[in-house]
């Protein structure tokens, strides 16, 4: 729940720095159901991930917000909080195991 949100925030980010909207990639759209089921340790720091990009997501958005309220530019800093926003997923993805082309593991 928390990945999609953080997503839709970095669209909001995205969009705010004049971006074009982005075409989430397969292990974007599948994080949680790879996540799930890696070692503990993996999923133990994907959930610390989530939680400190939120924690930076969340104040940065109301500032842009804000800035754009006002009427200033707020391109520069979305496109500085976006380029935090990716670096952290990239860090985040590289946390999911190798995996085939099949997706992730499904049992029933």
């Amino acid at each position: 729940m928390r990945w999609a949100a953080l997503g839709e925030a970095g669209q909001v980010v995205a969009m705010l720095a004049g971006l074009e909207p982005e075409q989430p990639s397969k292990d974007i759209r599948n994080f949680p159901a790879l996540i799930r089921d890696a070692d503990a340790w993996r999923r133990d720091l994907a959930d610390a991930g989530c939680a400190e990009l939120a924690a930076v997501m969340e104040p940065g958005i109301s500032a842009l917000l804000a800035i754009n309220a006002r009427g200033a530019d707020c391109k520069p800093a979305a496109l500085a909080l976006w380029r935090e926003f990716i670096a952290a997923r990239a860090a985040m993805l590289e946390l999911l195991p190798p995996s085939g082309t099949l997706g992730p593991r499904r049992s029933a």
